[in-house]
């Protein structure tokens, strides 16, 4: 059960759209911004208010692969694994990363709501490979010492923000 905070921010959301059924991407795709996942409870909430069925907006939130139904940490790391970033081993800099955080292929987020990480087919921009993304910024060049420092500064951070 989600509380009620927000079913109000999906109000204030909504009403900045409309509630017709063709404003369901835009509003998910801010409640999603909002919260780093889409809550299954607030995506039924949604269809009601916007006169769609649940199985609508289901099949919409499930067909785009940018649509989350689980929390993410604070900082979603999306490490590149295409062709360029492969051949210039991105595998090693995704093992550093699971080392640095104890995380593993069927654990992809930290205890503490810290850090997720992805695989992504391509964050085009081979040129710079291997590289991995920050929530919205890209790191270039990327080797595993640089992935222990990356880490490193982005805790340091989100402990200053305490």
């Amino acid at each position: 059960m989600l509380e009620q905070s927000y079913y109000d921010k999906a109000d204030e959301i909504i009403a900045s759209y409309g509630t017709e059924g063709r404003w369901l991407i835009p509003i998910i795709q801010d409640v999603q911004a909002e919260y780093r996942y889409l809550p299954p409870e607030l995506l039924t909430y949604i269809a009601g208010k916007l006169h769609i069925t649940e199985a609508k907006a289901y099949s919409v939130a499930t067909f785009y692969e940018n649509f989350s139904f689980e929390q993410k940490g604070r900082y979603v790391i999306k490490v590149c694994d295409g062709t360029a970033c492969h051949v210039r081993k991105s595998t090693s800099i995704l093992e550093r990363l699971y080392q640095e955080l104890g995380l593993s292929k069927g654990k992809h987020t930290t205890d503490d709501m810290l850090f997720t990480i992805e695989t992504v087919s391509c964050l085009g921009a081979c040129g710079l490979a291997p590289v991995l993304m920050v929530n919205d910024e890209v790191y270039p060049s990327m080797t595993p010492d640089k992935v222990t420092e990356l880490i490193g500064k982005l805790r340091g951070e989100a402990n200053e923000v305490k």
